[in-house]
């Protein structure tokens, strides 16, 4: 490995672990356990929250956000706010009546350690707050930095993002039992609604605090949507030929029921091919910036490179 590939590579690892550190030190003060009724719930949602996943999406806002001297503090309650969406998400699609699933970062998931209807109301806690964290004085003291954050995050999550993305992914099950599956532009948009539209709003977020007005984003924009159709094509690679112990989680799934993905599509090769290229294209965005965008591009290559 060259020394240049080494130290990016230690770059990141170091951002990884301190933005992990970060993210689970504020969730653990958001989320004490009360002396009362709702124990179990708060049991729930610290389950989900604390001490799992790759931390990408807050390492994003905070990579952004540090482009433009943006307090790292602020920047990480922000990435929290991301990261509170992201963890219900993952409880709701892991319910039964969704993906079903047992496993979720190596541990039990929230329904099977406690129960569907714990597991429930925990992602509908987790949804609120992130958005009690974005209105906090703490993330910023300006009201209309405040509802811009509120308002691309709430687009990002809702029927016009991640959960609209979920919906044709359901969708996409049914058509691959009846119809022959979607074709790669219906799957395309999928993945950038149900995984691309959530990563965006963690860089535009980043810019928003550092007050980067809209028509100065559209280069960070690009590569949000870069690095989250990257980030998919990886995670079909995954489940189509990596390892469940080291992922955390169930694999082969997709093939299973049937459901159009950008392996069955192109093929494990040319899908491959196609993640590098973007990672590319993704760093290519980020020109005319220096040093200071180096954790982005690092993040861009750990996409295709990771292995969970």
């Amino acid at each position: 490995m060259a020394s240049e590939d080494v130290a990016v590579s230690d770059l990141l690892g170091s951002a990884l672990a301190s933005i992990r550190e970060d993210v689970d030190h504020h969730f653990d003060l958001l989320l004490p356990v009360p002396d009362d009724a709702r124990a179990r719930l708060f049991a729930a949602m610290r389950h989900a929250a604390i001490g799992g996943g790759k931390r990408l999406r807050p390492l994003l806002v905070t990579a952004t956000a540090g482009m433009f001297g943006v307090d790292r503090d602020a920047a990480v309650r922000a990435g929290c706010a991301v990261e509170a969406i992201h963890a219900y998400s993952l409880i709701h699609d892991d319910l039964p009546c969704m993906d079903d699933d047992d496993l979720r970062h190596g541990r039990p998931t929230v329904h099977l350690e406690f129960d569907e209807a714990t597991a429930v109301l925990a992602g509908d806690a987790l949804h609120a707050l992130a958005f009690d964290i974005l209105v906090s004085p703490q993330v910023t003291s300006d009201p209309f930095i405040r509802s811009e954050l509120v308002a691309t995050l709430a687009r990002a999550s809702g029927m016009d993002g991640m959960a609209g993305g979920q919906m044709m992914d359901m969708m996409a099950e049914q058509a691959g039992e009846n119809e022959g599956g979607f074709d790669l532009h219906t799957v395309t948009r999928l993945q950038q609604l149900k995984t691309g539209a959530l990563l965006g709003a963690s860089v535009e977020m980043g810019a928003i605090m550092g007050r980067v007005p809209p028509e100065g984003r559209a280069h960070l924009k690009s590569y949000a949507r870069d690095i989250g159709l990257a980030f998919q094509i990886a995670d079909d690679l995954l489940d189509h030929e990596g390892d469940a112990e080291l992922a955390g989680k169930a694999l082969r799934k997709d093939a299973v029921a049937g459901k159009a993905t950008f392996v069955s599509l192109l093929g494990a090769e040319r899908a491959r091919e196609q993640a590098h290229m973007l990672v590319e294209q993704a760093i290519g965005h980020l020109a005319s910036h220096g040093e200071e965008a180096d954790v982005l591009r690092a993040i861009a290559r750990y996409i295709v490179e990771r292995d969970r």
